[in-house]
């Protein structure tokens, strides 16, 4: 789509103006920020800094960096699609499916942490664990996940840019991705985290604009009520096949609860296979990082949940009003497979300023994703595959160089990737389907890995590919079964794209005991990922004059903090396998499932409950995720702000403090040479 369809509301100019101007902006803006945290809080940029934060990151910034790496341009543009074609279910859908792999992956975070506290990756572990073999088919899985997550995010994003402003879908495709490679080299991935908290901060705030139009002052719409029996007219003038009643307003959807089984299954593999992801984990103050994943995914789950109730509504409500781009005509599925579903709807709710909304909030969506995906690569590429094959004694100099070079080189590679999918005719939606079938038959294997002591080696590596094999051949089967081709809407269709998602999802419980009877139970004692070591940036501290011990990522601890921490983390890893399951349980089933079998259709009075409840949540989000953090970080942004107006007036030369101002019980960062003294402090899990 080059936005010709439909008039584009918008002139290139403002697109140009927000793709490169904003980008530049927040680069502009990571610069002085880093700057100031490197003169004011000893947050020299070394190699460990730049891929894990300092390991000092609290459970406010961690929570909102999790909302922003897992607001894609498809979690707004794919719910409101799904919203337009089955109704009010669709928005849940797709929250609900996509907002348990957060919870759960807490307790795999919480793993991680206590298991391999000096990890960069989650690739590391698997390496310390298995050996080669596995360590390169899993390095295959998480690059795959990448790849896929961040065509989906340039992809999408740019056909939304297109047909808001007319700018050309190439431009748009290589201007998106440059002030994020800008500001990710500049500040690694403390950068990322901060640019991901003021992301969301105004994602959220457009949204609860948005939902407030629709349901509270909009001349055309302004009510629950408005909208509802809109939404009924709508149902009588084209009923949706396989909804009870044929209606918008049930959460009874035959095709609905389909894409819900292949949102379920597609997302595993994205959370619990994308190193970004681990990346948030890593970067986390131990005793943070159950809260912030928690934080995170509750607070995320009110973003596509309103959004697509909102705009995926209000598009049904107004497609048939002259305010609507495409009228009198209803949308073509090109059109709500590319995600014109939420800027169409915009324009017809709020007009230019509508435009102007979406364009902002996809572009914060792309970027702050993107720059997750290319701090997850680059430390891919770094630490997993040069510093482990190549030169495993680099520097922590010659690891940051490295680490540039990728970020540039993968954001290359995606754009042009990007281009071959737009000519080839391939849209998000088709990405966001298939991509459970092509990476989700790793999610158990890598699960196990952090969680079982029992699979071996074998297991863990053959599991993966041979699970690929199996849907593959599951997805292509049922297409050609289905409708005798092996075409783009052929494949693309619903059948087929479950019965490849729920075979790479499920292959591995069948495949793994066959490999655990042929080759054996392990005994794994953990002892080998307790040894992983930090990089040495001492290079880099001595040319900045700075003491590595008293840097945040430097600091030593002592055995006893050691096996305190431990404590702590073992205690949180209980109470977060309870709390997550139960989580789980609530969204999948509690909640939708009596709707589902019961066949409801939503009264005016229900229906209006039912959104009350969403802008109540996404209020709640704002602060968890958008005020939290300020208040969470108020001691270090005091002495921040204090120390610059000290040292602008010169009155006197401002104190560093070191890293993030923590408690005592909270401070812990790891040390990179005694294995032998952590080894001796490792909580005994038996006796806890």
């Amino acid at each position: 789509m080059d936005g010709t369809t439909v008039g584009a509301p918008l002139g290139q100019g403002v697109g140009y103006g927000i793709v490169l101007g904003l980008g530049f902006l927040f680069a502009l803006g990571m610069i002085l920020v880093t700057v100031t945290l490197k003169r004011y809080n000893s947050e020299l940029q070394t190699s460990e800094m730049f891929t894990t934060a300092g390991r000092t990151v609290k459970s406010g910034l961690v929570g909102s960096a999790v909302v922003s790496s897992w607001t894609w341009a498809a979690t707004l543009l794919q719910s409101s699609g799904v919203c337009y074609r089955y109704g009010v279910s669709g928005p849940f859908w797709y929250a609900s499916g996509a907002t348990v792999q957060i919870l759960l992956f807490a307790t795999l975070a919480i793993e991680l942490k206590r298991r391999a506290p000096n990890a960069h990756t989650f690739l590391e572990v698997i390496k310390a664990r298995y050996g080669t073999i596995a360590h390169l088919v899993f390095m295959v899985f998480g690059l795959v996940t990448n790849i896929l997550v961040s065509l989906m995010l340039v992809v999408g994003g740019s056909a939304t840019v297109s047909a808001l402003t007319g700018m050309h879908t190439i431009a748009a495709i290589y201007l998106l991705p440059i002030g994020v490679i800008a500001y990710t080299m500049v500040g690694g991935l403390k950068a990322t985290i901060l640019t991901d908290w003021i992301h969301t901060f105004i994602l959220l705030i457009i949204i609860i604009v948005f939902s407030l139009t629709a349901y509270a002052t909009s001349d055309t719409l302004g009510s629950p009520s408005a909208v509802y029996d809109r939404l009924v007219e709508a149902a009588a003038r084209h009923p949706v096949d396989g909804n009870a009643q044929g209606s918008y307003l049930t959460m009874r959807s035959t095709q609905g609860v389909i894409f819900f089984v292949i949102n379920i299954v597609g997302n595993f593999g994205t959370v619990f296979l994308d190193n970004g992801y681990y990346n948030k984990a890593i970067a986390a103050s131990p005793v943070h990082a159950l809260p912030g994943y928690i934080l995170g995914g509750l607070s995320w789950f009110a973003i596509p949940w309103l959004t697509a109730t909102t705009m995926g509504l209000s598009a049904l409500a107004l497609e048939n009003t002259p305010a609507f781009p495409t009228y009198p005509n209803r949308m073509s599925e090109d059109e709500i497979s590319s995600g014109l579903v939420l800027p169409y709807a915009a324009v017809a709710l709020l007009g230019k300023g509508g435009a102007i909304g979406t364009l902002l909030i996809i572009f914060l969506a792309v970027t702050s994703a993107t720059s997750s995906e290319l701090i997850a690569v680059s430390s891919i590429f770094t630490y997993d595959l040069y510093r482990t094959y190549f030169k495993p004694e680099a520097s922590g100099k010659r690891l940051i160089y490295m680490s540039h070079v990728i970020v540039c080189v993968y954001a290359l590679f995606i754009s042009t990737f990007s281009v071959g999918l737009y000519y080839a005719g391939i849209s998000m939606g088709y990405l966001y389907l298939l991509m459970g079938c092509i990476i989700s038959s790793a999610v158990i294997p890598a699960t196990l890995t952090l969680i079982w002591s029992g699979q071996n080696k074998w297991a863990a590596a053959l599991s993966p590919p041979l699970g690929l094999a199996f849907a593959l051949i599951a997805w292509l089967v049922t297409a050609s079964k289905e409708c005798g081709s092996l075409d783009v809407a052929c494949t693309g269709s619903n059948n087929p794209m479950l019965a490849g998602n729920v075979t790479a999802l499920l292959s591995p419980l069948v495949l793994i005991p066959i490999f655990t009877l042929i080759f054996g139970l392990d005994k794994y004692d953990w002892k080998s990922m307790m040894q992983l070591r930090k990089a040495d940036d001492h290079d880099l501290t001595d040319v900045a004059g700075v003491d590595l011990e008293r840097t945040a990522e430097g600091r030593v601890e002592t055995a006893d903090e050691f096996h305190e921490e431990q404590t702590k983390l073992l205690r949180a890893s209980k109470i977060s396998k309870w709390t997550t399951v139960g989580m789980t349980l609530a969204f999948l089933i509690l909640w939708p499932f009596p709707l589902y079998g019961s066949s409801y259709v939503f009264s005016k009075q229900f229906f209006t409950g039912w959104v009350t409840v969403g802008i109540i949540w996404i209020f709640g989000s704002f602060g968890a995720v958008g005020l939290f953090p300020v208040f969470e970080g108020r001691h270090t942004l005091k002495h921040t702000v204090k120390s610059i107006f000290w040292d602008l007036s010169g009155r006197k030369h401002p104190k560093p403090i070191h890293g993030e101002r923590v408690t005592p019980d909270e401070q812990h960062a790891y040390s990179s040479d005694a294995p032998s003294k952590k080894d001796s402090g490792l909580v005994d899990e038996e006796k806890s």
